[in-house]
């Protein structure tokens, strides 16, 4: 197998092409050279970071440093899916129940993955364990934030037609249930456009590193194939376990449409 090593001066070429991205922003009149510039010193600054972090999470394997990384990656991520609503829940809501529909379905399934499929020994491996987990993790953000976002926009904007359903008789499950189902439906569209397109339109992330570092790549397409199986999971059940909660967070037991329960719209 041959790996091919990169350089500083590598990846100083490779920027080359941002620096392309801010010229025609300033030539247009965009306004986003501001924006490319800081979120590409962002990227480098956390990559290099994470980079020390994992090597040396990689030679303590210890569960208890495993476990405050994934931690620490969850709380992140919660952060992530409270930062994309424009209409938020008021008090602990609008952080905790995000993290803990991301908390429930990754753990679930990056468990599952490592002491079923991959077997790494020790299961809790640092190399596998936080790899695994955060590919689930930032597809399953997305389900989540996404079906979050939909459901409380839809709630608001169609809130005569749910007090409608509700005055009519329906309880709260039947009056939200149009709602619910197009919210987890948008939050699974990202996973199944993804799945659709590999291998033809598209060669996933995992599958071009490891071929790239020299993976015959028939192993190669069966990581992937893996996870992404596990990604879908995980996204399915993070984003309905946080669209059905939120949602019963949106009514009360009186069978009421409780919107008052929301913040502010963000600009």
């Amino acid at each position: 197998m041959t790996f091919i090593a990169l350089g500083y001066a590598d990846l100083v070429i490779a920027s080359l092409l941002l620096l392309f991205s801010g010229a025609l922003s300033i030539f247009l009149k965009l306004g986003l050279e501001r924006q490319i510039g800081l979120a590409a010193l962002r990227m480098v600054i956390q990559l290099m970071l994470i980079g020390m972090v994992l090597k040396f999470l990689f030679q303590m394997v210890s569960p208890l440093w495993t476990g405050v990384a994934a931690a620490i990656m969850i709380g992140l991520a919660g952060r992530e899916i409270m930062a994309r609503q424009k209409r938020k829940f008021t008090g602990w809501w609008t952080y905790g129940l995000g993290t803990s529909s991301l908390m429930i379905a990754c753990t679930i399934v990056t468990v599952l993955a490592l002491t079923t499929q991959i077997r790494p020994d020790p299961w809790f491996d640092p190399r596998f364990a936080l790899p695994i987990l955060g590919m689930i993790l930032g597809n399953t953000m997305n389900g989540v934030s996404i079906g979050l976002e939909r459901l409380l926009s839809s709630a608001v904007d169609g809130r005569t037609v749910i007090e409608a359903r509700l005055a009519l008789g329906h309880d709260r499950t039947q009056a939200m249930k149009p709602l619910i189902r197009d919210s987890i439906r948008a939050g699974l569209i990202n996973i199944i456009n993804a799945m659709s397109a590999a291998g033809v339109i598209s060669l996933p992330g995992m599958m071009t590193g490891q071929i790239l570092a020299g993976v015959d790549p028939t192993e190669a397409v069966k990581y992937q194939i893996l996870i992404l199986f596990l990604i879908a999971g995980s996204t399915a059940l993070g984003t309905l376990s946080a669209v059905m909660f939120a949602a019963r967070r949106l009514t009360d037991s009186r069978h009421r449409l409780r919107l008052d329960r929301l913040g502010p719209i963000r600009p």
